[in-house]
Formats: C-alpha cells, structure tokens, sequence
C-alpha cells in the first residue's frame, strides 16, 4: 500500500487550511498589495522541479531589450537574510543558487533576493520598469499583474493531491489565478491528440491559455574557461552530477547520444559537504547542470567540471504568440 495514501485525511486539512488562505486574499479580508509597474509571477502548484528557470530567463531575454528588467527570488536554501542584490560575485551560498544564474547569465539584469517579496519590490522599483518574481504563485501578499503556471508533462496538477499524499502546494484551484499555464518537459515527438487530452482536462477558464514546451539542450558544454561542442564527451567517460529536482530528461537525453557515463544523484538545490566534493575531486571529468555548477564552482575550482545549458522551447506554435501575451501584459499594463 503506497504510505502516501495512508496521508490523504492530512491532505484534506491541508488543503482546507490553504484553502481559507486563498479566500481570505480573493475577497480582500487580507491585503494583496498591486503596484504602479508591471509584476509578473512564475510559478507553480507542485513542490518540485516545473522548469521555472528556463521560463524566467526565457522572459528576461526578450523583454531586456526594451525594459529595465528586474529579478525577484527568494533565493532557497540560501545561507543569508534579507534583501541582497545579487552581484557576478556572489555566492550561491549567499543568494541561491538559480538567482546566482540569472545574473551570470544577464549580468546587466537586476537580480536580487528577499523573502518578502513586498519589501523586494519596494527596493527594486527604482532600478526597474517590470519585476519578473520568480517561485511566487503562492505568495499572495502580492498582486501580479500577470501570473504564468508552470506544470511538467509527466507530473500534471490535475492528476495530483495536496500535501501531504501528494506534492501539490496547493488544492488545484490555485491554477484559476494563471493567466498563462505552460505544460513543460514534454517528450519529443508526444502526439497532438496527448495534448488535446491535456488542454481538456485543464478545464481552462475564458481568459487563459495553455501552451506546451519541452526541454532544449545546448550544444554546447561550458567551463570556467572554455566551451566545447557536446561531442567532445562522446569518447571520454565522466560523471554526471546532478542536484535537482528531476534529472531524467537531462539522463535520457545524454543516453540517446550513447554517452558513457555514471550518474551522481543529489536532492535538489543539494549543499555539496566536504567529503562530498573531496570525492568528486577524483573524478576526471564531471558534467552538471548549469544550476548546480552555481554551487560547484567555487568549491572545485579550475577542476574539469562542465555545465551543458537548457532552455523552454515552444511546441506546436510559434514563440511569438507567447512572446506577445507576455509583452502585451507589460505594454497594456495600468496602474488602477
């Protein structure tokens, strides 16, 4: 009998706690704070990898071009309090290892942490014209302007519970807030009619719409110092370090190109202990994912570790039907 199961009356007074939660800031009987800039969440209902950091640096990298645009996280697992902005030369330690990336990777983008997602925007409104948060969708202390779901292809919030015999944070309801859901993850070549299935059971409101993404891999490898075309592991056994949430995508897809390699699994968003990287130090070539190198790096220097990136690629549409949703949310934006 699956434990989980044995949970589910826990399940049922989670989600009705959550769920007075949730009504309690619809009718207004707690504060939701709006701002006068636009403010646009991503998130989701289930504890886990989603694929959130795809989604925001797929936001960030379009709208950067025409906007001052400003991250928001609150930095998990991070070792630190408060509000930091995020610097090249932060630690993942300091601010978290997914806002560590944002900033590598846009280094001109304000990044910045802060568990208060109210006091955040306050301090970031001066640096910026629109604040993407990021992990927000249950943060209702605030009001975004535009809220963007995010649920994987094979872990779907329609076919899950509420904690704790499920991983929803919680009840399914809380995806009526989406103006946007996004399945992600899917696999290569998942018929049309999956997705129809899908949309369908969605139940989607008037005013959202639904896309669906799948994992893009990089060509590319990248150090410290270098970046090398993928092949370049095509003969030479490493290890595969993984600290996140779901790392079968990233497995399958090394396994297809017939790589060699053993896997090191970690929990997700994983500290590295002492003897841990003392035991990666006498592998000869690691490859990780580019959220886990953000915690790797200073604690194995120069040492042949390689990161291969990912990103959200649309199917079935092109990418500037959602590019126009989202610019269109920004460009329309009024302050009442």
């Amino acid at each position: 009998m699956n434990i989980r199961k044995v949970l589910f009356p826990f399940s049922i007074l989670y989600d009705g706690i959550t769920s007075l939660r949730n009504v309690a800031y619809d009718n207004g009987w707690k504060n939701s704070k709006r701002y006068d800039l636009p403010v646009i969440c991503v998130g989701n209902l289930s504890v886990g990898g989603s694929g959130k950091s795809p989604m925001v640096e797929y936001i960030v990298d379009f709208l950067r071009k025409d906007h001052r645009v400003a991250v928001l996280s609150r930095g998990y697992k991070r070792k630190s309090n408060g509000f930091i902005e995020v610097l090249i030369s932060s630690t993942a330690e300091e601010v978290g290892d997914e806002p560590l990336q944002f900033k590598q990777k846009f280094p001109k983008v304000t990044v910045a942490v802060c568990a208060s997602r109210q006091e955040g925007i306050e301090k970031l409104k001066a640096k910026a014209d629109v604040i993407i948060l990021d992990d927000a969708l249950q943060h209702r202390k605030v009001r975004p302007s535009f809220t963007i779901l995010l649920t994987p292809f094979d872990d779907l919030f329609t076919k899950d519970l509420v904690l704790p015999a499920g991983n929803l944070r919680e009840s399914q309801r809380g995806a009526r807030r989406a103006d946007i859901i996004i399945v992600t993850k899917c696999p290569d070549g998942v018929a049309y009619s999956k997705l129809q299935e899908i949309q369908y059971e969605m139940n989607l409101q008037p005013y959202q719409r639904i896309y669906f993404s799948k994992i893009g891999y990089d060509q590319f490898v990248h150090s410290e110092t270098e970046s090398l075309p993928i092949e370049y592991l095509s003969d030479k056994p490493f290890t595969l370090v993984t600290g996140i949430a779901n790392p079968k995508p990233l497995v399958a897809f090394l396994k297809k190109k017939q790589f060699v390699f053993t896997h090191e699994k970690f929990p997700d968003h994983h500290n590295f202990s002492s003897s841990e990287i003392s035991s990666l130090k006498e592998k000869e070539i690691l490859l990780t994912t580019e959220k886990d190198y953000m915690r790797l790096q200073s604690k194995l220097g120069k040492f042949a570790l390689y990161y291969l990136p990912i990103k959200m690629e649309l199917l079935n549409v092109r990418e500037d039907a959602l590019k126009k949703l989202i610019w269109d949310a920004v460009k329309n934006f009024r302050k009442d």
